[in-house]
């Protein structure tokens, strides 16, 4: 009895609702810090703070965290436990700690701040963590259980920790190609005449126009 009524709490818990174009399943905290620019998924277990804008298209993964001031671009897929960090303590105070429990949280102030800017059509890994003043490039790849303290070029994937460069998913001329595509802003009929470089694999080649 006590395993069925669990199964149908859940089913309950996790029924999906779509609201102004975001589809909602689960529950999250702070949706009202996000700006979503449509046809988004916030799954269960997503926590957000600060000044967030999520692009187009751009899916969450179950139990995302993303905390400061952070922009992330379109058709980008996060994986599950994904947290994104763009405030840090202060590691050159006394103290690093900012918490109301000393001197009434005054210290809090010795708290910095920067920006994470996240390109279009980037795939983050499970369990990746991004901090600090980091621009990812589009089109790059965070594979699984990343720290990312730096910024990663368009089309690059990183890995370990820290992150460091792996390899580019396509020879220059390739990435110089989709870059000036910038396919992820076309939209109807003009992004649908495109699908047959979506089909392709571009591995060794020159040119997507091959």
């Amino acid at each position: 009895m006590k395993i069925l009524i669990k199964k149908i709490l859940y089913k309950i818990l996790n029924i999906s609702e779509t609201k102004n174009n975001v589809k909602c399943s689960g529950f999250s905290r702070g949706l009202q810090n996000v700006v979503f620019q449509g046809k988004n998924e916030v799954p269960d277990r997503c926590n957000f703070s600060g000044e967030i804008t999520i692009g187009y298209a751009t899916t969450l993964g179950y139990n995302n965290v993303l905390h400061g001031n952070i922009v992330i671009g379109k058709y980008c897929q996060l994986g599950f436990d994904v947290a994104i960090h763009s405030s840090n303590h202060p590691i050159y105070n006394l103290s690093s700690y900012i918490n109301s429990n000393l001197f009434n949280g005054e210290l809090v102030k010795f708290k910095t701040s920067e920006k994470i800017i996240i390109g279009n059509d980037v795939w983050i890994g499970h369990n990746v963590i991004i901090v600090g003043n980091v621009t990812v490039g589009n089109g790059a790849i965070l594979a699984a259980g990343a720290v990312v303290t730096k910024d990663v070029e368009p089309y690059t994937i990183v890995g370990g920790v820290p992150a460091i460069k792996i390899k580019k998913r396509f020879k220059d001329s390739i990435i110089k190609e989709i870059e000036e595509l910038e396919w992820w802003n076309k939209e109807g009929k003009e992004l649908e005449d495109l699908k047959h470089l979506f089909i392709k694999n571009y591995k060794n080649k020159e040119s997507i126009y091959e």
